[in-house]
């Protein structure tokens, strides 16, 4: 599985790159928003008659895409996340506490007993 993931990280970063490179040289053919919702083409969606720049920036939108889809799908964790069960279970085995929070010494004393570290009662 990390020949798979370092081959897609590979494909992953050289895909970016080239996809930033190509967007780059690309020459402005709308006129930007007002081009984007004004139209200046009789299609809904624009023309469809692109140019070699146009149809290789898709292919590499596309190979980012599922480059960046297949990452995360190699690299998810191998549990499905069930954290109240693994809790369950360590609890159940005896370890330490859960109260991760908490040091050694508060986890022992009984609830009624004020750490040693809290200051005094203010006395009337």
């Amino acid at each position: 599985m990390a020949i798979v993931s370092a081959t897609l990280l590979v494909i992953f970063v050289l895909s970016a790159l080239l996809l930033m490179v190509v967007v780059l040289m690309q020459d402005e053919q709308g006129e930007g928003l007002g081009g984007l919702f004004g139209g200046g083409s009789s299609t809904p969606f624009g023309s469809r008659s692109g140019n070699v720049l146009t149809k290789i920036t898709s292919i590499l939108g596309a190979v980012f895409i599922l480059t960046s889809l297949g990452l995360a799908w190699s690299n998810r964790t191998p549990e499905s996340g069930d954290v109240l069960g693994a809790a369950r279970r360590q609890e159940a085995a005896g370890e330490k506490s859960l109260d991760w929070w908490k040091t050694e010494q508060e986890s022992v004393k009984p609830a009624g007993e004020l750490p040693d570290s809290a200051p005094p009662a203010p006395s009337k």
